[in-house]
């Protein structure tokens, strides 16, 4: 995780359930192979490149992992939706009374 989302994650409250991140907070950092994701963050640790809070691990069928203080729990990805751009609303054709 980059440094600023990540001090916005450290100082968020924690919230059980599937965590929703963005792809643009994330840079690709290594690779490494292992049963499950604590023996991931142990093989990280013991070659220096420990996980931080707000990392994630991404298994190969592509779920994801958010390591949080309490261990790691489900992610996903977060899925922007594009805008839809629907015919303007119609306007009346009458005046609208004002008072003042």
């Amino acid at each position: 995780m980059k440094d600023s989302p990540r001090q916005q994650f450290r100082w968020a409250p924690h919230v059980s359930g599937t965590a929703t991140v963005k792809q643009k907070d994330y840079e690709e950092a290594s690779q490494v192979e292992a049963a499950h994701e604590y023996d991931a963050w142990r093989i990280l640790r013991e070659r220096e490149q420990p996980l931080e809070v707000g990392d994630l691990l991404e298994a190969p069928d592509g779920q994801l992992r958010i390591c949080k203080y309490v261990g790691f729990e489900p992610a996903q990805w977060l899925v922007v939706e594009p805008k839809h751009h629907g015919e303007p609303r119609a306007e009346s054709a009458e005046p609208s009374a004002m008072t003042t």
